[in-house]
């Protein structure tokens, strides 16, 4: 699978293109449409993942009308396929209630959107965080292998293994 990262927006969120076969899912198409759209070029877009529904994250949805989305409020916990892309559907409130993040285990590569960011997390002070809740689900993402590469949805990609041993929030 290949992952290209379009950083869109004032608050520069990172969107992003997965791509096998020349078909395509978007992850989180925050801003700046047409700076995607020209990204993605003449691929088949088979649907749009979204982390959480805060602005900076679905701001150019509407951009991309007839193609499925997928958030938290149409999935399940558990594993999802689209097309020819398998993944697991992880639920982990805390900056959001409805944060969701995507995990694909033949990659070992996860999607957290404002869940986990390098060194940091989202932050739970604003309309429907929870510090509780961001304590449980950072307690169930340690389940995961700790070499798991983490592309956030803002700034570098890390590794679980690093937000273990560096992440304050981890401790």
């Amino acid at each position: 699978m290949k992952i290209e990262k379009v950083v869109v927006g004032y608050l520069k969120e990172n969107c992003y293109i997965l791509e096998k076969n020349n078909q395509v899912l978007l992850v989180d198409p925050g801003d700046e449409a047409e700076k995607i759209k020209e990204k993605i070029n003449n691929r088949k877009v088979l649907g749009i993942l979204i982390t959480h529904a805060h602005p900076d994250h679905i701001g150019a949805l509407s951009a991309f009308k007839d193609i499925p989305v997928y958030s938290f409020s149409n999935l399940e916990e558990k594993e999802c396929t689209i097309g020819k892309f398998k993944f697991n559907v992880i639920f982990n409130p805390g900056h959001t209630s409805d944060s969701v993040s995507y995990y694909f285990k033949e990659y070992n590569i996860l999607f957290s959107g404002d869940f986990i960011f390098h060194e940091s997390v989202g932050r739970c002070d604003l309309p429907t965080g929870n510090t509780e809740n961001m304590k449980q689900s950072i307690s169930k993402i340690k389940a995961y292998p700790n070499n798991m590469i983490i592309y956030p949805g803002h700034g570098d990609k890390t590794t679980l293994e690093h937000e273990i041993n560096n992440n304050v929030y981890f401790k």
